[in-house]
């Protein structure tokens, strides 16, 4: 069975790299058919941050991405297998301290060829250990997933690579060896900034006699300006995109394109499966999460770093949006979540219930990008009256009109006369002010922006009939007489 692992340090809060790292070993699992486990590294004590644990399962719950199975800490595992290599090297000590040496250790290992280590873990002896000896020849690695073959790089590590720490707990690099292999680990899809290590973790593979996994290095990503993504600089955590109301779906979905567009070069691919290779989707293609398993291909992620770009996520969380719109369970969700931003918005209105806000964005539809736009979109539906003179736009918008004050108030006084008697729905609204538009002869654009500088204070926003129809009779014709009184009066 496939089986991977998604296994971040608690050293801080879950990051959007950390997050797609997450979401390829969930895709990748769940188009093989696998399982994937959340593992907590808690190898370094010291930088372990309280609650990061927590926040990390919070993230990944509020991504939606649910984990098959997982604990809080693996690494204990790693304990197990050094515990011989300790006892030799105890051995070691006491038999060079009796020949008078100053030496802690021998070295007997270091220039075993690859013939005699393997014979030696043919013949039971596992932990045999030879790392980093300059002198062997270069080796290639398994073929990465996403980097394809890679050059061993043995001369660029240590002479002699920690393993076990003072305290007793394994580094990093022995403990995710270890783990995976304890765990049964199939596949290893992690961060690009874990390649110069993979010479290391492979000669533990071959040390201990562990079977190697697939691994796939995933590209890191870079802020707009070219620069590195980094959670402990800018507002790149998980909670950061949660907390400005982006969609945790669209979230997902910019984060998958990131990278997943790699064209696969002609020659690569046999003649006779051309035609059944699938073409990557762009970095704009509206995934929802099916989508995302069907077409998942790690043989489509590039090996160069992404610039995240914020302007995609906007364009992708507002089809997101659309899409929850045409079911009425999706408009409920969304008016459910965007009710604390606008109840904080307007602490003191009395129209900030769910069932009122779902009217809300009907009317506002495709202008939403965000449910955090809409107090900003459309303040006016959550207040009682409206002073025109103080809106946003209302003073400028006053002043560019083009139509005298007299005109100003009859399109007005008009349009309130006709409403006392219109039935309040959408389309009656619609043919009322259409009529009327037409007995006073003014031209559409002056007639709305007239309606719509009374009504709104606003130069931009829905119909007229439809924001009337949410503001209800009342507090349309309180807004009209205000504004009719206001320009009356100058």
């Amino acid at each position: 069975m496939v089986l991977l692992r998604f296994a971040p340090s608690p050293t801080g809060a879950l990051h959007l790299g950390g997050l797609r790292t997450a979401l390829y070993n969930y895709l990748y699992a769940r188009k093989l058919g696998g399982k994937w486990i959340l593992r907590i590294e808690d190898t370094d004590a010291t930088r372990t941050v309280p609650g990061a644990v927590d926040g990390i399962r919070g993230a990944l719950e509020w991504a939606g991405l649910e984990y098959d199975y997982g604990a809080d800490y693996f690494s204990v595992l790693a304990k197990k297998v050094p515990m011989r290599l300790i006892s030799r090297l105890a051995e070691t000590r006491e038999r060079l301290a009796r020949t008078g040496s100053n030496d802690t250790y021998d070295k007997a290992c270091l220039h075993l060829t690859d013939e005699e280590v393997a014979r030696r873990v043919r013949a039971g002896e596992k932990y045999v250990v030879r790392l980093n000896d300059s002198n062997l020849p270069m080796r290639t690695s398994p073929k990465d997933l996403v980097f394809g073959v890679l050059k061993d790089a043995h001369a660029s590590l240590p002479t002699d690579p920690v393993l076990l720490k003072s305290d007793m707990f394994p580094t990093y690099h022995l403990a995710s060896v270890v783990d995976d292999h304890e765990m049964k680990i199939t596949h290893v899809l992690r961060g690009e900034e874990w390649l110069p290590s993979l010479p290391l973790h492979l000669d533990l593979y071959a040390c201990f006699g562990f079977q190697v996994p697939q691994f796939a290095h995933l590209p890191l990503l870079l802020n707009p300006d070219g620069t590195k993504m980094s959670k402990r600089k800018g507002d790149v955590q998980v909670f950061d995109y949660k907390r400005r109301g982006w969609e945790p779906s669209a979230v997902l979905n910019w984060l998958a394109l990131a990278g997943w567009g790699a064209q696969t070069e002609p020659e690569a691919v046999p003649s006779t499966s051309k035609k059944l290779h699938k073409e990557p989707p762009d970095s704009t293609t509206v995934m929802t999460m099916e989508d995302m398993i069907r077409e998942f291909d790690l043989s489509s992620i590039t090996p160069r770093r992404t610039v995240m770009d914020p302007l995609k996520l906007e364009y992708l969380n507002k089809h997101h949006l659309m899409r929850e719109l045409e079911t009425e369970n999706g408009l409920l969700k969304m008016a459910e979540r965007a009710h604390d931003t606008v109840k904080t918005t307007f602490p003191l209105s009395q129209y900030t219930s769910v069932s009122y806000i779902k009217e809300v964005i009907r009317a506002l539809e495709a202008r939403i990008t965000n449910l955090h736009d809409i107090p900003v979109l459309a303040p006016y539906f959550f207040t009682e009256g409206l002073e025109p003179e103080y809106c946003s736009d209302g003073a400028s918008m006053l002043e560019s009109l083009m139509l005298d004050p007299k005109t100003y108030v009859s399109i007005l006084s008009g349009v309130m006369s006709k409403l006392e008697t219109t039935e309040w729905d959408v389309q009656a609204l619609h043919d009322t002010l259409e009529n009327e538009r037409e007995a006073l002869g003014v031209k559409n654009k002056f007639y709305m922006m007239a309606l719509r500088h009374a009504l709104t204070g606003m130069k931009a926003g829905p119909p007229m009939a439809t924001v009337m129809h949410v503001l209800g009779k009342d507090r349309t014709l309180l807004r009209l007489q205000m504004a009719h009184d206001y320009v009356a009066s100058r």
